[in-house]
């Protein structure tokens, strides 16, 4: 029996991989629980400061919240593949394992265990080595609607939702 530290969280919104909160008009959000799996203060190469400072430290494979806890995850997980442990890019991004599809879909199984009925997940993912349509075959979910930015249209912003049926 596998048996977690469950948090209880009054915030409505979690992100489960912060990261150094990139997108974030405000990176103290206080309706936001910022999780992440490390923490990290350190300089990069191009002498910027690099800052990974979650409110709870966690693997997103595992939360340690109750079913049904939020109404909104933004689900922005590693994409890399192709880099080394001590690159920039892993500091910052994170990097995927070699088992990746199980890793990606334990990650996206628990942010869905963790999204309340009729709540939003929004799924960030750079097709930098893996492509959208298999992250979708991987999640064995379909977002309801997407955009794609960037430079090269290679990040992806999809929105999936917990429909519950009132039949």
């Amino acid at each position: 029996m596998n048996v977690r530290k469950q948090f209880k969280s009054d915030k409505p919104i979690l992100d489960p991989c912060c990261g150094s909160k990139m997108f974030y008009f405000n990176k103290n959000n206080p309706h936001v629980l910022f999780c992440d799996n490390r923490t990290i203060n350190t300089t990069l190469c191009d002498g910027r400061n690099l800052v990974v400072a979650p409110d709870i430290v966690a693997d997103f494979t595992q939360l340690p919240f109750e079913d049904n806890s939020f109404w909104h995850i933004v689900f922005d997980p590693p994409h890399i593949q192709k880099a080394g442990n001590l690159s920039w890019l892993v500091k910052k991004y994170g990097k995927l394992p070699i088992d990746w599809k199980t890793y990606i879909k334990q990650g996206f199984d628990e942010c869905w265990r963790v999204l309340k009925p009729n709540g939003t997940l929004i799924f960030k993912w750079m097709e930098q080595d893996i492509t959208v349509s298999e992250i979708i075959k991987t999640i064995e979910r379909q977002p309801v609607y997407g955009h794609r930015v960037g430079r090269l249209n290679k990040t992806h912003w999809m929105a999936f939702v917990k429909v519950v049926s009132h039949e």
